[in-house]
């Protein structure tokens, strides 16, 4: 029903996955990443090969862990339930969680309501693709000193974000931090006050700007910096917006990355309860 891809073939996938861009981004662009660098190991399994209908890509280890999330890409939604369904890819006693498009929420939905798994959409976003990196606007950063993040700035960066403030999310940032590009604007004292990160699906996010240092175009110089570096690292450049992330959306849209109005990703989460046991 499902087996995982060696070495060779992750290269072949990748190759696949371009056809059914931007639809297949988060997939393709943890992927792309996976083929270059070696950080976290996963497993990545297709229904088939090599015409897949279905790919996943599962973190190895613990499954329960917060913050390594599953990645999922179906072109056919029969397949995709019937390996949901009667696949060994994911323990359904344990929790878990899963990224892919908006679409398939209502096959996830009955497939853990037959399964007696509480089930959660806890994000949908906008996917914003940047195609043309030579048509960000010009920025001044004359004067600012640009860095990128090391170890140090860890505690930090949790601190702050949205979904960290706990212990767990800490081997994800360290994970990113010493693996993916960064960027951030460093004081005069050598300390970040601001900041973006590339998470392990090439996707750049976690950005974060001190208050006492916001309006001063801090966030605009480091989207731009950070999908410059990327784009000559050979990364595709694009950011996952929030619905409900108005003022971020505008940023993003003002330097040139531009969506699909039609699609959105979704994360979904599954028996949430059993972490806290």
């Amino acid at each position: 029903m499902a087996f995982e891809l060696s070495e060779d073939q992750l290269k072949t996938a990748e190759n696949e996955l371009k056809k059914y861009l931007p639809m297949s981004q988060q997939v393709y662009g943890f992927l792309v990443i996976r083929n270059r660098v070696r950080c976290d190991p996963v497993r990545v399994v297709v229904d088939r090969w090599p015409q897949f209908r279905v790919i996943m890509c599962k973190p190895h280890g613990e499954q329960s862990d917060l913050f390594k999330d599953a990645l999922l890409f179906a072109t056919d939604a029969a397949v995709l339930e019937e390996i949901l369904s009667k696949s060994s890819v994911f323990d359904w006693s344990k929790y878990f969680c899963v990224g892919t498009s908006v679409s398939h929420t209502e096959i996830f939905k009955a497939v853990a309501s037959a399964k007696g798994v509480p089930c959660k959409r806890v994000a949908t976003c906008h996917l914003m693709t940047l195609e043309d990196v030579s048509r960000l606007p010009s920025v001044d950063s004359s004067g600012i000193s640009i860095s990128s993040l090391d170890e140090s700035h860890i505690g930090l960066v949790n601190q702050t974000w949205k979904f960290g403030k706990v212990d767990v999310a800490v081997a994800m940032i360290r994970n990113m931090i010493a693996n993916f590009p960064s960027c951030c604007v460093l004081d005069a004292d050598r300390k970040p006050v601001s900041w973006i990160l590339t998470y392990a699906s090439c996707a750049i996010g976690m950005l974060y700007t001190l208050p006492e240092h916001r309006g001063k175009g801090y966030a605009k110089i480091l989207v731009s910096s950070l999908a410059k570096r990327n784009h000559a690292l050979g990364y595709p450049v694009y950011s996952f917006i929030e619905e409900e992330n108005a003022v971020s959306y505008r940023l993003f849209a003002n330097l040139g990355f531009t969506e699909d109005p039609s699609y959105r990703e979704a994360w979904f989460e599954f028996n949430k309860f059993q972490i806290f046991q």
